[in-house]
């Protein structure tokens, strides 16, 4: 059943979510996407050029954004949150493969991506990653393990760079307090 969902989506891609402009089609790319099992939020923006390999197992929050180029490896689920940012030519893969076993079986493992997070262009979401609230992950960072929430991450492997502030007033107000302990492979200016 999933490879006749899969032919079937790649037909409608190519024909009725591919080819539009962009003006018209934000809803049109939505609509599209909702009749296969997609849950996309109010006000969200899809780009054409997006690749999605399974749209029902794929969530978007209210205001949202996926830029050009983006590609969605959804075998597992992946949810993206409330007004996120995912720029373009990023990758975020939901799945793996057991090298343990003979097979290589596949593996699928969720990517859940919080609100008010910015993934900057060419970046690389690995499977099973959580990304918090509030973080920037810098381009063309690979991600592999979970980060925490109103965070600056950066290179490949993705490290902490610092703590994420919002200006209030002309005066800083620092969003996340927590003592962060240093990784000893990380860079010493970090």
């Amino acid at each position: 059943m999933n490879k006749i969902s899969r032919v079937i989506w790649g037909i409608t891609y190519l024909i009725f979510f591919l080819p539009f402009f962009p003006n018209f089609c934000r809803i049109w790319r939505c609509f599209i996407l909702r009749l296969f099992g997609a849950k996309i939020g109010k006000q969200s923006n899809i780009r054409s050029t997006v690749r999605i390999w399974a749209p029902w197992n794929l969530k978007v929050g209210n205001y949202s954004s996926i830029a050009p180029g983006t590609d969605i490896y959804n075998q597992g689920e992946i949810e993206i949150g409330d007004r996120t940012i995912i720029s373009q030519k990023t990758y975020l893969c939901a799945s793996t493969h057991d090298y343990n076993q003979a097979t290589f079986p596949l593996v699928k493992k969720p990517i859940k991506i919080g609100n008010q997070v910015w993934i900057a262009a060419d970046a690389f979401i690995g499977p099973g990653v959580q990304i918090g609230e509030g973080v920037i992950v810098g381009a063309r960072s690979a991600v592999f393990k979970n980060i925490e929430p109103w965070t600056i991450v950066r290179g490949n492997p993705a490290r902490f760079v610092k703590s994420r502030t919002h200006q209030l007033n002309g005066s800083a107000k620092i969003i996340n307090q927590k003592i962060k302990v240093k990784d000893p492979d990380s860079d010493p200016e970090i």
